[in-house]
């Protein structure tokens, strides 16, 4: 099937930094998180390269890879399935999330200055312009920016990328709970909290507010994904 189409990769001087076979990864990711190839279809190399504009060895290669991830299966001699996220995915997913988050935000709120506080506030300030009129896909955004900002004053840049990737396998099952039994309001001022903690200077408070503000979402789209 040809499907939507995906943007074309150029063989060009990026290769030295960057190689195809990346750039076919992310650009798979993407369209897979996005929706562009879709959970439960077979794509075949063959034709994903074509809509690449590339050889079929990088994008096997990327296909490789995104199966070591749980994002495809390779079927023999047919190509790869986007897989579809169950709810047990899901819950070990935020089973994840939660080992890691919580502590990285302890951690930020210890090493928090002024500065930090601010760019926090900032991007709070980001996510409740999104409220009135509901803007849905430009909160999640933030609510995405949010969590790495804080991943990354942690000090570990490869937990940011790690919990990144983590996220785009709950965008597979939906980007947020919001109709799910809480609405953006509800979901900002779970942040809202996480704030207010960083605020006082309570690294404690802040790694509590994020244990609440995940174990909610995970509770929810657990259950959306019809239970455990």
């Amino acid at each position: 099937m040809s499907g939507p189409p995906l943007d074309p990769l150029r063989e060009d001087g990026r290769e030295r930094r960057e190689t195809l076979t990346d750039r076919a990864t992310d650009a798979l990711r993407s369209a897979i998180v996005d929706g562009r190839l879709r959970a439960g279809e077979l794509y075949s190399v063959a034709r994903l390269a074509d809509r690449l504009g590339v050889s079929r060895t990088p994008v096997r290669e990327a296909l490789l890879l995104l199966e070591r991830q749980g994002m495809v299966r390779f079927e023999r001699n047919r190509g790869a399935r986007v897989l579809e996220t169950s709810a047990r995915d899901l819950d070990e997913v935020f089973a994840l999330r939660l080992l890691l988050e919580v502590p990285a935000a302890k951690e930020a709120a210890r090493r928090a200055d002024d500065a930090l506080v601010r760019e926090v506030e900032a991007m709070l300030a980001a996510m409740e312009a999104q409220l009135d009129p509901p803007d849905e896909h430009a909160f999640m955004a933030r609510d995405r920016d949010f969590h790495q900002l804080l991943l990354r004053a942690a000090g570990n840049a490869r937990l940011a990328a790690i919990v990144a990737d983590l996220r785009d396998h709950v965008r597979l099952r939906g980007a947020s709970t919001v109709g799910r039994g809480r609405d953006l309001r509800a979901i900002y001022d779970e942040h809202v909290a996480i704030v207010e903690a960083l605020r006082a200077g309570d690294p404690a408070a802040v790694a509590a507010a994020m244990r609440t503000h995940l174990e909610r979402t995970r509770e929810l789209l657990v259950a959306a994904a019809g239970g455990l």
